[in-house]
């Protein structure tokens, strides 16, 4: 049984837990973090989803991410989620978004994670993902402009995105 904390829309803890499947009350949210992987040579890390995940199975997504344990920041669930999924050991995390998503009842966290370990050394979390690969800058925005990407996060990393085509 997976417990997160739960929270009000102004990010303030409330005095109950929430459990990962059950029913969230209206105006109730939980956190969920994800991470963008910049490689040091300039390539992001896409990670494909499990055939059998719920929610976008099979697709592929930017970097990766997940809800926070009961307990966890955001930068802890971060840190958590980029070793399950990938196997990377975060160094410093920048925040590049921070928006609440009352659909989802989720609070999401977004930050990029520069990286330079070997990109054969990814693993895979059985259960989570399957395949992964590293594209450049340009196959990255094609990608977040593509109906291939998963369309709340091509909202999460709009602006992430606007700032990338400004790169020189």
């Amino acid at each position: 049984m997976e417990l997160w904390d739960a929270y009000d829309k102004d990010e303030v803890k409330l005095d109950f837990d929430l459990v990962r499947g059950e029913h969230i009350p209206d105006n109730v949210y939980h956190l969920v973090c994800e991470t963008v992987v910049r490689h040091r040579d300039g390539d992001f890390l896409l990670m494909q989803r499990a055939l059998d995940k719920e929610g976008w199975p099979g697709c592929w997504e930017v970097g990766a991410g997940g809800s926070a344990l009961k307990g966890e920041t955001p930068q802890q669930c971060a840190r958590r989620e980029l070793q399950e999924e990938c196997g990377i050991e975060a160094g410093e995390l920048k925040q590049i978004y921070h928006t609440h998503r009352p659909e989802g009842h989720a609070i999401h966290y977004g930050y990029l994670c520069i990286t330079d370990c070997p990109k054969d050394s990814v693993t895979l979390q059985e259960g989570e993902t399957i395949a992964y690969k590293w594209i450049s800058k340009g196959e990255l925005l094609k990608f977040l402009s593509s109906g291939d990407c998963i369309e709340p996060q091509k909202k999460r990393l709009k602006s992430f995105m606007e700032k990338l085509n400004r790169e020189a």
